[in-house]
């Protein structure tokens, strides 16, 4: 099967090193950039509207977070099998029938009064975001030279930053000054831009490969009772959650077992042969779930230590800026200096940045410039390895590599939510930034041992 790259392209028109014709290249650059912005921002911008939802639709506000739980769901479950599915149709087909499908989820949730109605439209939305999420990277790496593979990943993951960042403030600003429904259509215009300018995408190759059904079945089992019973773990029952979490194991022990004996297998288990590549995931993993908990749980201490809620948005806001202008420029770096470099450079400041924060300052001031820190130290990791994870596979196991990337960074996000959960149910919640600390001192070590199973990238 031969995971690891060798060269070659993806697209049968466009080269063996990326879009050649300078115009097709920009108009491709710009469909991933606005899709990507687009569907980050979808993510999360209707989290501000939930209590609106909830009261307009007259229903408890618990059951509006379903809005949020189930398009979180329906990512884990398809983003793998959806991935397998683009490498037999083809990575443009798929990624624009995604935005096309996001796109009349968007437009009839316009017509939605009711929680069902909303909740089918929002599943809708969340399977197009699935399918284009699952081969952003693959196209990324298809669309630009190799030799400007860090570059393209670090402007598509400025274009995420910016679109999650942006999310909360203009979902504010229209569901204060119009209907909540503006939410779920402030997307369209990006939409049709990205569709539009989607053209120039790389062309897709042909695939004689059987789509793997029973695989794409427990993938998705697998993942969406993980997340189900890691989310139960802190709002229902133990025995509930033992179960979901049971259930899952097993389904992904069958996966495992199932997807060994398949040439094209939805999850990409071939792939984990390779130490660097399994060393980088495993970091991954570890960073976002580092990244997600210290930023859940840090707004917690603050207000125990007396900080008001503006002085909070203040201090957590310098991570999100530092992160926006580090991640693209590591990324434009690790085409000129190793990944391996930056990213262990990246993690030693980010646990610099925890060490400090777990001896919380006094004022805010003291608190911005280590959340700086932690903000720099995550972005120079994040798309560094990124670029070696999906350029260390061959062109047609790409998006296998791109779908990887996303489940790796939900499942991280998913546990680390989980775990803030729990040390908020235990009142332990102060540790929060020692045991992030100990998670990313984990990620560095991970890091730092690919220079010994392989020539660092």
């Amino acid at each position: 099967m031969g995971a690891i790259n060798q060269g070659g392209h993806h697209g049968s028109t466009t080269g063996p090193d990326g879009i050649q014709d300078p115009r097709r290249r920009l108009a491709a650059i710009i469909s991933l950039a606005v899709g990507t912005f687009l569907l980050m921002m979808d993510s999360s911008i209707a989290n501000v509207g939930l209590p609106t939802i909830a009261h307009d639709l007259h229903v408890p506000g618990p059951d509006a977070v379903l809005l949020v739980v189930i398009y979180n769901l329906a990512l884990a479950m398809t983003l793998m099998p959806l991935a397998t599915l683009g490498m037999l149709i083809g990575f443009r087909r798929l990624f624009l029938g995604g935005l096309g499908l996001y796109l009349a989820g968007a437009l009839l949730s316009w017509f939605a009064n009711t929680l069902p109605l909303l909740l089918l439209m929002r599943t809708i939305q969340a399977l197009g975001a699935a399918a284009a999420l699952s081969v952003g990277s693959a196209l990324v790496r298809s669309t630009y030279p190799r030799n400007q593979l860090g570059r393209g990943l670090g402007f598509n993951t400025l274009a995420a930053a910016v679109g999650g960042a942006i999310a909360p403030v203009i979902g504010g600003l229209l569901v204060s000054r119009f209907s909540w429904h503006w939410v779920f259509l402030a997307g369209v215009p990006l939409a049709a831009v990205a569709l539009i300018t989607g053209r120039a995408l790389p062309d897709p190759d042909s695939a004689a490969h059987q789509f793997d059904k029973i695989g794409a079945t427990l993938c998705a089992a697998t993942f969406g009772l993980l997340i189900s019973g890691l989310r139960c773990l802190t709002t229902a029952s133990p025995a509930i959650a033992a179960a979901l979490l049971g259930a899952g194991a097993v389904a992904g022990a069958v996966l495992i077992w199932h997807e060994r004996s398949q040439s094209h297998p939805v999850l990409p288990v071939d792939l984990f042969k390779h130490p660097a590549l399994s060393l980088s995931v495993a970091a991954a993993f570890c960073g976002y779930l580092a990244s997600t908990g210290i930023i859940l749980a840090l707004p917690f201490r603050l207000h125990a230590a007396g900080f008001g809620p503006a002085e909070i948005g203040e201090v957590i806001m310098p991570y999100a800026l530092a992160a926006t202008i580090s991640a693209p420029t590591s990324g434009m770096l690790s085409d000129h200096i190793s990944p391996t470099t930056l990213g262990t450079t990246g993690l030693a400041i980010a646990i610099i940045g925890l060490l400090l924060l777990a001896h919380l300052p006094a004022t805010p001031q003291d608190v911005a410039w280590p959340m700086a820190l932690l903000g720099t130290g995550f972005g120079l990791f994040m798309s560094p390895n990124a670029r070696l994870i999906i350029g260390s596979v061959t062109p047609n196991r790409a998006a296998s590599a791109s779908s990887l990337i996303s489940t790796t960074r939900m499942m991280g996000q998913a546990l680390g939510s989980t775990l803030v959960g729990a040390l908020l149910a235990w009142g332990i919640w102060p540790s929060a930034p020692l045991a992030a600390t100990a998670l990313t001192i984990l990620a560095f070590a991970l890091s730092l041992a690919r220079r010994w199973v392989a020539a660092p990238a």
